[in-house]
């Protein structure tokens, strides 16, 4: 079993406030942490403890701390089932863990298997001066594994692997490495990537990543290829009308021949699998126009601390000819930040109203006809030029993120917002308060029902 940790760049933050206070000497804290289980385990960073300096004896090269100090966190930990992760500094930069790290961890984790009752991996990590941490898996037998891979999402996006998967760069990629170097060439080909919604804008996405040469590529969407949809969706003829949109685009990705892989998902994100299935994934992007979905998608990516790329157009038209308005946003986000919600593009009551459409269509068309609620918008306006202008801008933005190119800090941006009837270009900050819908879900993982949503409750499904 592979085992792999994220923590969110706020979390990362304090973290390395706390264990390098600038006095050179060794500091410790614990992560309480959700978990994604299957093949590659996930271990998701939920809560910071900070184990207060004045309670431990600390050196420049090891500490020690009283038991009782970490009763508290032990205690949540085994009523929430989470995992513990320690995690201490090396402030002289050493990149390994010493005898005595070894022999800390000897007498903490039997304990800690004591004290939560769930035979999921434990973690011990080291953090350097730069940032940077490595790890290892401690199971329940008492063997060891190297945490194949700890993620930071934040402003910017880290990737530290124990052991980087060194293919060489082929021919296809040799100009994309010469523009942002071999190690971001190398990480793009070991992340896997979900993209939500395979028409408009998420066929120019999935068109990218694939030539990018991302490692694995995980489609969602439900519908097949109808005529309405040959003016946008990028690879699609006549002769596809009637299939899966992911079937169509997945077989355009392997035909290119860049390695990527393509797993298709034809299912609504509102299904357990499909859930399941953006959750082991790295980063995700969201291709969709309504609200429901990008509703559970920002849930979704609380739960699992993923990083969030949202493309949204706009497009106003009278339907014969006269346009009133072109623009389009990309918005970056965090899964302890700002949502879609707080920022108030998409609100509960269309996503509500556009779940009872899917749901229970009849209610729906009763309730619209009364104007209890307000109709969910159809057939907007779509143009393949402009999806791309905007589907190429979110790409931009995630490369901005993995190799940082910009002047100006990733934090200074959170969206961009590009209108092409002004031609004005907004980009806005960060807002100082987390998301008070989504951001106390973060990194609590696998819970049941899944994503603490009972319309997803698996028990009840064929």
């Amino acid at each position: 079993m592979d085992v792999t940790l994220t923590l969110s760049g706020r979390q990362h933050k304090a973290l390395r406030n706390h264990l390098f206070p600038g006095d050179g000497k060794e500091a410790v804290a614990l992560l309480l942490c959700g978990r994604r289980a299957g093949l590659r385990h996930k271990l998701l960073a939920h809560e910071v403890f900070l184990i207060p300096h004045d309670c431990c004896q600390r050196e420049q090269d090891r500490l020690t701390w009283p038991t009782e100090v970490v009763v508290p966190a032990l205690e949540r930990a085994a009523k929430r089932d989470l995992s513990v992760v320690k995690i201490h500094s090396h402030p002289g930069g050493f990149s390994r863990f010493s005898e005595a790290d070894d022999e800390a961890d000897s007498k903490l984790f039997p304990s800690v298997f004591g004290w939560v009752d769930h035979e999921f991996p434990h973690a011990s990590t080291v953090m350097l001066p730069d940032g940077r941490m490595f790890g290892r898996a401690f199971f329940a037998d008492g063997t060891t594994k190297e945490l194949t891979l700890i993620s930071i999402v934040g402003d910017d996006l880290h990737f530290w692997r124990a052991a980087q998967l060194d293919r060489g760069v082929p021919e296809f990629a040799r100009r994309h490495a010469q523009a942002f170097g071999e190690r971001t060439y190398a990480l793009l080909s070991n992340l896997s990537v979900a993209v939500i919604g395979c028409s408009g804008t998420g066929s120019p996405v999935v068109e990218q990543l694939g030539r990018l040469g991302v490692g694995k590529l995980v489609l969602v969407d439900p519908d097949p290829i109808e005529d309405k949809n040959l003016n946008r969706i990028i690879n699609s003829t006549k002769a596809d009308v009637g299939r899966l949109k992911v079937d169509v685009l997945a077989e355009a990705v392997t035909a290119m021949g860049t390695g990527t892989k393509v797993t298709t998902v034809p299912l609504n994100l509102n299904h357990p699998d499909a859930v399941k299935a953006v959750a082991d994934c790295d980063v995700v992007f969201g291709c969709m126009d309504g609200h429901e979905g990008r509703r559970t998608l920002n849930r979704l990516v609380a739960f699992y601390l993923l990083p969030y790329f949202d493309v949204g157009i706009r497009l106003d038209a009278d339907g014969v000819g006269g346009v009133d308005q072109v623009c389009g946003s990309v918005h970056y986000l965090q899964p302890d930040g700002s949502s879609l919600l707080s920022r108030g593009v998409i609100s509960n009551t269309q996503a509500d109203a556009e779940a009872m459409k899917r749901t229970a269509p009849a209610t729906y068309e009763d309730l619209r006809r009364q104007k209890y609620i307000k109709g969910v918008q159809e057939d907007r306006p779509a143009v393949i030029s402009v999806n791309m202008f905007f589907a190429s801008l979110a790409i931009n933005e995630f490369l901005a993120r993995m190799h940082p190119y910009r002047l100006d800090d990733n934090g200074e941006f959170d969206w961009i917002t590009i209108s092409l009837t002004q031609f004005n270009i907004n980009s806005d900050f960060r807002e100082a308060e987390p998301c008070k819908a989504f951001s106390r879900f973060t990194g609590r993982g696998d819970v049941m029902p899944l994503l603490d949503m009972p319309a997803l409750d698996e028990e009840g499904r064929p």
